[in-house]
């Protein structure tokens, strides 16, 4: 945000473990290194030299790989979220239908990510809260469904469904964690972004495990269980994206 005034920044990468950050620009580096010291992080030049077009082009491509591959997983995330929503709602389901919103709360995260390259604060900003509060509004809705299904309402939901759609969800989300993984990439976001995932594939043999106890006790509660745990863990994810 300090920087983004600067015409003469041509690409930014962050390893934030490291509290390292790479910046290709051109002309003289002082006033960018001022800007940075203003944020009093303590901050120190390590080095600043040339690069040839070469070098520079493979800085930029990185930037853009990491952006294809947001790409896809959004997308992977976004087809099981409409997939799991509406057989969610079919089949009965409130494990489904919470994992549905888990879903949507990545894509969420993938499209916050993707969006605010080159735009200004204030667009940042304004963009994660509206997709927090969209986002609590889900989980609150989820839970007043549950409270609906434990006074007695609604039948038991259908096991086949819960974990045939669970089962092809959790392919997605597997293949989205591989192509995280194979990016091996150090940037903050994208560890986040495994870390999601495989959050998400955990959840997904949760309600697996929920449709198979619905199935050999005959009862709705496994399913209420998992939605219950799930949209906490989607209001929780609502929280934190209100917090930025």
């Amino acid at each position: 945000m300090k920087l983004e005034g600067f015409e003469s920044i041509k690409s930014l990468q962050f390893d934030i473990p490291s509290r390292k950050l790479d910046v290709i620009h051109e002309g003289k580096a002082e006033p960018i290194t001022s800007a940075i010291d203003s944020l009093n992080f303590n901050s120190t030049v390590l080095a600043t030299e040339e690069i040839n077009d070469e070098e520079e082009l493979l800085f930029t491509d990185t930037t853009k790989q990491e952006r294809k591959l947001l790409w896809q997983v959004l997308a992977i995330n976004f087809f099981f979220f409409a997939l799991e929503i509406v057989t969610g709602f079919i089949s009965g389901s409130m494990g489904l239908v919470a994992d549905s919103l888990d879903m949507l709360a990545d894509s969420i995260v993938y499209g916050l990510a993707l969006f605010v390259v080159g735009k200004a604060a204030i667009h940042k900003r304004r963009i994660a809260h509206i997709s927090g509060y969209f986002q609590l509004l889900l989980a609150v809705f989820g839970f007043i469904e549950v409270v609906r299904r434990f006074l007695g309402y609604g039948e038991p939901p259908e096991f086949k469904t819960m974990i045939g759609i669970s089962f092809f969800a959790l392919i997605g989300n597997a293949v989205s964690l591989y192509l995280l993984q194979k990016s091996k990439s150090k940037e903050a976001h994208m560890q986040a972004s495994t870390i999601f995932t495989s959050n998400d594939v955990m959840v997904n043999i949760g309600v697996m495990i929920a449709g198979a106890l619905v199935y050999f006790t005959s009862s709705k509660l496994p399913d209420l269980i998992i939605g219950i745990i799930v949209f906490i863990l989607v209001g929780f994810g609502a929280y934190r994206i209100l917090k930025l």
